[in-house]
């Protein structure tokens, strides 16, 4: 399955590295635009955002790392597409070139299933997505958030427990199934 991750998914960080997590075991395959990219730079820069310059170098590292999964931008097609939010439509245009059949966002308002539908595609927030990938496979997706979890005890110097981490990345019912 190709899922296209909009900004919004791909920071924070670890909603960003548990979905990736997912990926990187074959759960599905990863799309994002050059755009979208740019977006999650510029949120990154706006006060206690984190850092532009972190957020440039973590992209620099994603391409590094997913090479082939960045769908060129298509300004006519985009064009075409109507959304409730105009700004919206560059993330619509991407899911259609790349072929996916999701878009994995938290703005699903923006994304009318009735909408979504007439092109194949469908919206999903990123708990509902990797709740349905740990139902599919649960080991993996255990596999990703204990990735995740362990990193988030490295760089914190003190353990996290993993509902209450999921929890504060915006991933709750995920967070529950892995405590489970």
């Amino acid at each position: 399955m190709r899922a296209l991750l909009d900004a919004c998914v791909l920071y924070p960080t670890v909603m960003r590295e548990v979905l990736l997590g997912a990926a990187r075991r074959g759960l599905f395959r990863p799309l994002w635009s050059a755009r979208i990219l740019e977006e999650w730079a510029r949120a990154a820069a706006r006060p206690g955002g984190g850092g532009e310059a972190v957020a440039r170098g973590e992209i620099a590292l994603l391409r590094a790392a997913w090479p082939g999964r960045e769908v060129a931008d298509d300004p006519a097609r985009e064009a075409a597409l109507y959304l409730p939010d105009p700004a919206d439509r560059h993330v619509l245009a991407a899911a259609i070139a790349g072929g996916a059949e999701v878009i994995v966002t938290l703005n699903l308002r923006d994304f009318p299933a009735r909408l979504l539908a007439g092109h194949g595609l469908r919206a999903a927030h990123p708990d509902a997505f990797l709740r349905a990938l740990f139902a599919q496979d649960p080991e993996a997706v255990r596999a990703a958030g204990e990735e995740v979890r362990a990193e988030a005890e490295r760089l914190a110097g003190e353990p996290w427990e993993m509902r209450r981490l999921m929890k504060k990345a915006g991933l709750p019912r995920l967070g529950k199934a892995l405590a489970g």
